[in-house]
């Protein structure tokens, strides 16, 4: 693959990751048939669990996230982050703490966990550090928001798990178009 696709596949990961981060933050507080008392809107996820409603698109960050490190590189990941918070804070004042730093730390977990795996199995790689972000980013989001674990962690683990289920075919359609490469150098 030309360094132009791959730039371009890069951008294009970058920008759904930046959408998901924004349209995280505007879900939870917006769209939902129930809310809780802190403003918080729930979405039902299958087997009658509930989830915050942004917890969807919370769950597409961290595959958008690997295909930006597939394809700019690691430096391209970790600015990713770092734009990925300063948005989560900047959409919500109200949950400023609580989503940012959910979202700092579970993103550092997600690229801890894909980096070492992805030169093995980009689908695994993928579908594991989601996951493992997904339980790191809902336990912080949940507790330091002060909404009751009880209430809505299994609902939002369930959804996150439903998007990297669905991103495992996704990453093995990528894998073939998007090969891992060197760690490309910085764009001039």
């Amino acid at each position: 693959m030309n360094s132009g696709t791959r730039r371009t596949a890069g951008l294009v990961a970058f920008l759904l990751y930046a959408g998901s981060i924004l349209a995280a933050n505007w879900l939870i507080r917006n769209i939902g048939a129930v809310a809780l008392p802190d403003g918080t809107h729930l979405v039902p996820v299958g087997f009658g669990l509930m989830a915050p409603s942004g917890s969807y698109a919370a769950g597409v960050t961290f595959v958008a996230r690997d295909v930006v490190q597939r394809a700019l590189g690691r430096r391209a990941a970790v600015a990713a982050i770092a734009v990925g918070t300063v948005l989560s804070v900047l959409v919500d004042p109200r949950l400023a703490l609580a989503s940012g730093s959910a979202f700092f730390f579970s993103e550092l977990v997600d690229l801890g966990v894909y980096t070492p795996l992805q030169r093995r199995s980009f689908v695994l790689a993928v579908v594991l550090s989601g996951m493992v972000g997904s339980v790191v980013d809902s336990l912080l989001f949940l507790g330091i928001a002060g909404i009751p674990l009880a209430a809505a962690l299994p609902g939002l683990l369930l959804a996150k798990l439903w998007v990297q289920l669905l991103a495992a075919p996704v990453a093995a359609w990528l894998r073939e178009r998007l090969p891992a490469g060197e760690e490309p150098s910085p764009v001039p």
